[in-house]
């Protein structure tokens, strides 16, 4: 079940990040940091895909991890974004709220995964 919310979150945020990054593009002229955070925040759902199909318990632990640092520096754009006065508060709150949990999930099912090795 884990790993479905996972797969689940993790699209959901991929999806929202590709949005955002078209209105930080065309709304805001913003090039740069919007595509960091395009392939930081596509990347969670991509790890966690990779894993589900991982070639060792290894490899499927270290897809979560870098699972787990992408999402981490989706973070830093975001709050990157806000600080540098591209994006509004409510906005910040918003998809920074929703980094977040991708961290805490993440977080989560790697500890549950090395308590069960």
């Amino acid at each position: 079940m884990k790993e479905s919310l996972l797969y689940t979150k993790s699209m959901n945020f991929a999806i929202r990040c590709v949005n955002f990054y078209k209105y930080l593009k065309d709304e805001k002229n913003e090039y740069i940091l919007s595509k960091q955070l395009l392939r930081s925040g596509t990347s969670i759902g991509a790890n966690i895909r990779e894993s589900r199909f991982a070639q060792s318990p290894a490899d499927f632990e270290s897809k979560l991890s870098i699972a787990l640092k992408e999402a981490e520096e989706t973070q830093y754009w975001i709050e990157l974004l806000y600080h540098s006065k591209l994006i509004s508060e409510t906005e910040y709150k918003s998809i920074h709220t929703d980094a977040g949990e991708m961290v805490a999930l993440l977080l989560s099912s790697l500890k549950t995964y090395k308590k069960q090795q």
